[in-house]
């Protein structure tokens, strides 16, 4: 049972009532992260996350983390490109604790000069760490080659010379205009008293300053048709190569969700079984979806050995483009409606994961979908859906590329994704052309 209502600072708050557990997940869900930034303090959210932790006029940072892990509890919080979220789950009998905690991180941190200078070697190292996954850095040069300038392009963790940039006041005015009680969302899923509960609220975010009203927009974004790459000292290649997505929230979304699936979602997808079980030319081959407020990506990766890289992605291609041509049949479309649903509800079987799913779309789409509205609309997908996202997402083939590794002859294996591109062309009906 669902409960949705706003404080009178402008807080949104989404309760939901399990009768069958025994444990409560609280999340303070923020409508930031580095797409809301500016270059010259990219990486200040994530940078906040961390400072959160470091104390309060009431707890030090050590007395934050030791009074939830002593009642059994996981406290912790995750910067993404449109978000941030600070969390906390433990036994339902300590949801007031809980409330205090979280509610004394967020409102009531001191940032001490000192523990800022600290912490930003901390966030330098963990840069370094990111930098030696090639995976990561995969990921960031692919979003520089597909969003291009735009802040979606924004690595979430910054770079070194702008964390070092960082000082009590920048961050405490970022605080006070991108922090505030109208882009928020506190989120609660478990067994509680409704009574009790929002007494609870009220008492430890009731005070919340509404000075500052921050309503985040974004521009409107055209993805680009670029290729990047970075050379590394690695054994294997990290390709990612990008297409044409759907954005958040977007009415065929499930449509995508189910076609990825079929195309590269799993070990009975298309990319798994052609790719690695049939030619064993990677251990690793899968599509994904990262969709954005307004914009969304549809992404392919693999990682496998330099020699290999030129079959992989024609085999890659010529795939691609048969999905896009042929589709899926009436039989494929209905047992897939139902390993989406079954997907989707065991995902949701913990509070925590209910309590992110409720919070984001409250925080984004101001409503909550319940699991009757989604299963509901995986029935509904019928072919014109299916047509409609084969034409938008998969026909075009390829639009972006980025690869990691040494040895890498980037202008070739591009020529092989627009090679391909060419003679898809000139076999489709004219109607499928671009």
């Amino acid at each position: 049972m669902f409960n949705l209502y706003t404080l009178d600072n402008g807080l949104r708050v989404v309760t939901e009532y399990i009768e069958h557990v025994n444990s409560i997940s609280v999340g303070v869900m923020v409508q930031n992260g580095s797409r809301n930034e500016s270059k010259d303090v990219n990486g200040i959210s994530h940078f906040i996350e961390h400072m959160f932790f470091k104390g309060t006029d009431k707890r030090s940072a050590k007395e934050i983390v030791q009074e939830i892990e002593n009642i059994g509890g996981q406290i912790n919080a995750y910067t993404s490109k449109e978000t941030t979220c600070y969390y906390i789950k433990a036994l339902n009998t300590h949801v007031d604790l809980c409330l205090d905690v979280i509610s004394d991180m967020i409102l009531n941190s001191k940032f001490d000069e000192e523990e800022i200078e600290k912490e930003k070697g901390v966030v330098i190292e963990e840069i370094n760490m990111s930098q030696d996954n090639p995976e990561d850095v995969l990921d960031e040069i692919h979003s520089e080659a597909i969003f291009g300038k735009d802040s979606l392009a924004y690595p979430i963790l910054g770079a070194p010379d702008r964390i070092k940039s960082f000082n009590r006041k920048k961050i405490k005015d970022y605080i006070r205009t991108h922090y505030t009680p109208y882009n928020s969302v506190l989120s609660i899923c478990g067994k509680f008293d409704e009574k009790e509960l929002r007494k609870l609220i009220e008492e430890y975010f009731g005070k919340w300053s509404k000075d500052d009203i921050y309503n985040p927009t974004y521009e409107s974004i055209k993805l680009k048709h670029d290729s990047k790459y970075m050379e590394k000292q690695i054994e294997q290649v990290h390709i990612n190569l990008g297409l044409n997505g759907l954005p958040y929230a977007d009415d065929k979304s499930y449509s995508l969700v189910l076609l990825n699936n079929i195309f590269g979602g799993g070990a009975s997808s298309i990319l798994f079984q052609k790719v690695r079980e049939e030619l064993g030319l990677c251990y690793s081959v899968y599509s994904y979806m990262q969709p954005y407020l307004g914009v969304g990506t549809l992404n392919i990766y693999t990682g496998l050995s330099n020699k290999y890289c030129d079959k992989a992605i024609s085999v890659i291609n010529e795939h691609l483009h048969d999905f896009a041509k042929k589709g899926i049949s009436k039989e494929l479309l209905e047992i897939n409606k139902e390993k989406i649903k079954a997907s989707y509800i065991l995902g949701l079987e913990s509070t925590s994961s209910r309590m992110f799913a409720n919070a984001k779309c409250f925080l984004l789409q101001n409503k909550i979908k319940t699991q009757e509205d989604v299963i509901k609309r995986i029935n509904k997908i019928d072919s014109d859906d299916i047509n409609y996202v084969l034409e938008k997402c998969f026909k075009p083939g390829i639009i972006s590329s980025a690869f990691v590794g040494q040895g890498i002859e980037a202008e070739n294996l591009n020529k092989i994704i627009n090679d391909s591109k060419v003679a898809y062309k000139s076999c489709t009906d004219e109607k499928f052309l671009l």
